[in-house]
């Protein structure tokens, strides 16, 4: 052993020890600063399905799985925006006596043109055809005419969905009447829709038009349905009562998927794999139904988009959506 060697061994040995100590008291310390874990959730009685009422007020609650909502919904607006700037401003007609009962047609230059009607979405609440133009340039350059109603708010209505349902059907009347005063074919009118516009283009798809309106049943030619709402239960059950105060008689009048013998066109359904466990099962359970009544039915899933980015592939001719209008309208590309 050379000199000295035990007492530096010693004293080695004492600085570590004193060191280790002093880093087992600061973690221990941090330890104690950290804030306890909260308890798993306890999940409630089951609700609907294998949901309890958490779970299932989330599923029809958009914001909880697209974190992106607001800068989607303010990018429709700007767009549309630019729509207008280019194609210039849309010809407005009154289809109704209130106000809100208008609706805005961007025309297109060929003559005697077939017509695709946007139904707007915005939980059936809020937005305006003005902020929902955005594809407009889609038909209009391929040869169609786009048509874009307003129609009321639930909670200006008291609550009830039947006024916006009966607003968008006579819409679709008012077009079908006065297709000839702007360069349109009676006979040849689509409807798009995209969430609670999905579901009002539901109601649309499967409207008794002979009955309610003195027109053919095939009065709309085809449809497309994205992310709707097909089946009024389950929304009902929701916190969307909260708003729409259902009764027995809306839920199963304004349920497409309960009508479907009176479905007398193609149906385009889409929806995203980001969206809501339930908005995507109730596109399949939809399409599933029209196609166990023998109806035709094509059944789109956008990979990797949530409820607000495959609307805007609407606006794509090469998209998922406005590729398979175009194709239902027998429209090209542009």
């Amino acid at each position: 052993m050379y000199p000295n060697e035990a007492s530096v061994r010693g004293h080695s040995r004492r600085s570590f020890l004193g060191a280790a100590t002093a880093v087992l008291v600061s973690t221990g310390s941090a330890l104690a600063q950290q804030p306890a874990q909260p308890a798993p959730r306890v999940k409630g009685p089951h609700v609907w399905l294998d949901m309890d009422q958490a779970e299932l007020d989330a599923a029809y609650d958009q914001s909880v799985y697209a974190p992106n909502l607001q800068q989607i919904v303010k990018r429709y607006a700007t767009n549309s925006e630019g729509v207008r700037a280019r194609l210039g401003p849309p010809r407005r007609h009154a289809y109704g006596a209130t106000p809100i009962e208008g609706l805005d047609i961007y025309m297109t230059k060929r003559p005697n043109a077939p017509i695709n009607i946007f139904i707007h979405g915005g939980a059936w609440r809020v937005e305006l055809a003005k902020n929902n133009a955005f594809a407009a340039e889609l038909f209009v350059h391929a040869g169609a005419h786009f048509v874009v109603p307003d129609f009321a708010w639930v909670q200006d209505v008291g609550g009830s969905l039947t006024p916006m349902a009966e607003q968008v059907r006579r819409a679709v009347a008012w077009v079908q009447r006065n297709a000839p005063s702007f360069g349109g074919d009676p006979n040849r009118i689509y409807v798009s829709g995209h969430s609670s516009g999905g579901h009002l283009a539901g109601v649309i798809l499967t409207t008794d038009w002979p009955k309610d309106f003195n027109l053919p049943p095939d009065t709309v030619k085809g449809g497309l349905c994205c992310s709707g709402i097909f089946d009024l239960k389950p929304v009902r059950l929701s916190a969307r009562n909260s708003y729409v105060k259902f009764t027995d008689e809306m839920e199963q009048a304004l349920s497409p998927q309960r009508h479907l013998d009176k479905l007398n066109a193609p149906v385009i359904v889409a929806y995203g794999t980001l969206e809501t466990p339930e908005f995507q099962r109730q596109s399949r359970d939809f399409a599933a139904a029209v196609k166990a009544a023998g109806k035709p039915i094509q059944l789109l899933v956008g990979d990797g988009y949530n409820h607000f980015e495959i609307r805007e592939t609407l606006a794509n001719p090469y998209g998922l959506l406005g590729r398979a209008v175009l194709a239902q309208m027998n429209l090209s590309q542009g």
